[in-house]
C-alpha cells in the first residue's frame, strides 16, 4: 500500500527536504478534503514552518486551496483585481490594518477582493471590524462579484468562501 500524500510530505519535511509543488498540492488537497487527521495537519504545518517554506511549497498549497475555494468571478474586463488579506493568527496581538488598506486601495480605483475572518489571536479580524460597521458578512459569490463590479470592493468571509479550511482550523489555533 502506498503512503498517503500527507504522510509522504511530513516525512520529507521532518528530514529537512523540500517538497515539490505537486507534493505540497497533494498534501494540502488531502487536508482540504478532510482526509488528514488533526495530528497530521498540525505536523505538516509545524514541519513546514520549522524547515522554512519554499516557493514551490507555497505554490502547491495555494493551488490546492484555490481549487477548494468558492469562486468569485466579477465581470470587470481588463481591470486589475487585487486580494487584500492580513496574516491572521500571528499570536502576537497585532492590530488589523488590512481592512483599512483594502478601502485605501479601492478608493484609488483598484478592484479589491478582501478576504478575512474573525480574530483568532489578534485584537480584531477583518470580519470583526466590518461587522461593527454593519457590513453584511454573509455574501454569496454572486453578491460579492456584484459588489466588486459596482463599488470596487467586496468582503469574502473566510468560512463562506473557504469552507474546506474548516479541516485545518483546529490545528492552526
Amino acid at each position: 500500500m502506498s503512503q498517503q500524500p500527507i504522510q509522504h510530505a511530513i516525512h520529507r519535511l521532518f528530514a529537512h527536504h523540500d517538497l515539490t509543488a505537486a507534493d505540497a498540492d497533494a498534501a494540502m488537497t488531502q487536508i482540504m478534503e478532510g482526509e488528514a487527521t488533526p495530528a497530521q495537519v498540525g505536523a505538516f504545518l509545524a514541519a513546514l514552518r520549522m524547515k522554512g517554506e519554499t516557493v514551490d511549497e507555497i505554490t502547491g498549497c495555494a493551488r490546492a486551496m484555490k481549487r477548494s475555494a468558492v469562486q468569485v468571478r466579477p465581470a470587470i474586463g481588463d481591470a486589475m483585481l487585487v486580494d487584500v488579506v492580513g496574516t491572521g493568527g500571528d499570536s502576537i496581538g497585532t492590530f488589523n490594518i488590512s481592512t483599512t488598506a483594502a478601502f485605501v486601495v479601492a478608493g484609488h480605483g483598484v478592484k479589491v477582493a478582501k478576504h478575512g475572518n474573525r480574530a483568532v489571536s489578534s485584537r480584531s479580524g477583518s470580519a470583526d471590524v466590518l461587522a461593527a460597521l454593519g457590513v453584511n458578512l454573509q455574501l454569496s459569490a454572486e453578491q460579492a462579484a456584484a459588489c466588486i463590479e459596482e463599488v470596487g470592493l467586496a468582503f469574502l468571509f473566510a468560512p463562506s468562501f473557504h469552507p474546506a479550511m474548516r479541516h485545518a482550523i483546529g490545528p492552526r489555533r
